[in-house]
């Protein structure tokens, strides 16, 4: 992050100004120390730690399945996608990958998905609402109920979902669900369209987004920029194509670009990507096949609710994996996923114990926010909001 603020650093005829930590237009308890000239930024300083959560720390005192509702509490606006990439690294770290079956693995990408598409409606939600556009955000919010309601059919929880485990998912998909997901592609099209009617062409939204916090191609990448940010740079960047994980190889989608760098880009390039996450769904809702939904792995799974009440074998293996867990063989491993705000990845130590010897989680939103002086240098102080919306970043995430 960028390096902390020095009074000294004040020059003749500027004032400083703290944005934040309370400002609602941060996403969160961010603080942004701010040289201003007049109205225009000389220096932005980001300040973070304020909601400093200790989950890294947290994951080396905790069994490798109790680790996972803390990921949860990242990005608390796409949980499934923080599930996703923990169990995938544990998964790895076990050599179980491939023991994983199919159903499973279409069921997961069917909830980052949605996942996905839920956090771009928040942020295209609040965005518009930093920047004044009211109506939008009771709009976005309409939608993402629908996914919501879908999460809490599944696992009974709507927002921290702490929906799957190691080897697959807890439970079959419940009756009605799949027509659940049918209503939702058939009205979602139309919804997005909506969005772009009141904001694409907008002459205030334009000229509020256009040109303002530009960054280059090569700044981008040098800050480890990566999801929207680095898209609507033009960098052709995207997890789910570089490194393939669950099915996503056997779909076909497109990845969003943009070239202007600015906040109209990164606005166009998630729209887009929620476009093209309902080709996803449509794909993977068609081609999921039957069958089980968790592997028959006894050492690493809980047995079925059945077998642990009926038979002394699953009472037994039930009790062995609450009480001691699972142990991994000694190595390490890094996993990423591509979530709504980028490349996240869990780098996971083991020391052959049932608890994580280090884990660390490479949070998208704290390397997008390491911009944000860049983007806000030389700009109007009115700027610096739509360069936070356009970030989307989640402070959980960055203080995880």
């Amino acid at each position: 992050m960028s390096a902390r603020y020095d009074i000294h650093d004040l020059q003749e005829q500027e004032m400083v100004l703290n944005m934040g930590p309370q400002h609602p237009s941060t996403h969160g308890v961010l603080r942004v120390v701010l040289n201003l000239n007049g109205e225009n930024v000389r220096k932005a300083v980001p300040y973070i730690g304020y909601l400093h959560r200790g989950t890294e720390k947290l994951a080396e005192v905790r069994k490798y399945y109790q680790t996972l509702p803390y990921t949860d509490r990242m990005d608390y606006l796409a949980a499934p996608s923080n599930n996703l990439g923990y169990v995938q690294a544990v998964e790895k770290l076990l050599g179980i990958e491939e023991d994983v079956p199919d159903r499973a693995r279409y069921m997961r990408v069917l909830m980052a998905e949605l996942a996905r598409i839920a956090s771009h409606l928040v942020w295209l939600g609040t965005h518009a609402l930093d920047i004044g556009a009211l109506s939008l955000f009771l709009y976005c919010f309409r939608e993402r109920e629908l996914i919501n309601d879908m999460f809490e059919k599944y696992c009974g929880a709507r927002l921290t979902t702490s929906m799957m485990r190691v080897g697959g998912m807890p439970a079959e998909l419940p009756e009605g669900w799949v027509q659940m997901l049918e209503d939702f592609l058939g009205i979602m099209p139309e919804r997005i369209d909506e969005y772009e009617n009141l904001l694409t062409e907008n002459p205030i939204w334009i000229r509020r987004t256009q040109g303002v916090g530009v960054v280059s191609p090569e700044d981008a990448v040098s800050l480890g920029l990566t999801g929207p940010c680095v898209r609507g740079s033009g960098v052709n960047y995207d997890v789910r194509r570089a490194r393939p994980y669950q099915v996503y190889d056997r779909l076909e989608f497109d990845v969003p670009l943009a070239t202007e760098g600015d906040v109209f880009s990164r606005y166009q390039v998630r729209v887009a990507e929620m476009r093209q996450s309902l080709r996803i769904l449509r794909q993977a809702l068609d081609q999921m096949p039957e069958g089980p939904w968790v592997a028959e792995l006894p050492d690493y799974v809980l047995p079925s609710k059945v077998d642990a009440m009926t038979s002394i074998e699953g009472q037994t293996r039930h009790f062995v994996l609450t009480i001691h867990g699972y142990k991994a063989p000694p190595g390490e491993v890094y996993k990423a996923v591509e979530g709504p705000k980028g490349e996240l990845g869990y780098y996971i130590v083991s020391d052959g114990d049932s608890k994580a010897y280090r884990m660390h989680v490479r949070a998208p939103s704290y390397y997008n926010l390491a911009a944000l002086p860049l983007m806000c240098e030389n700009r109007p102080v009115q700027d610096v909001v739509a360069v936070i919306g356009s970030l989307d970043i989640v402070l959980g995430e960055v203080d995880r």
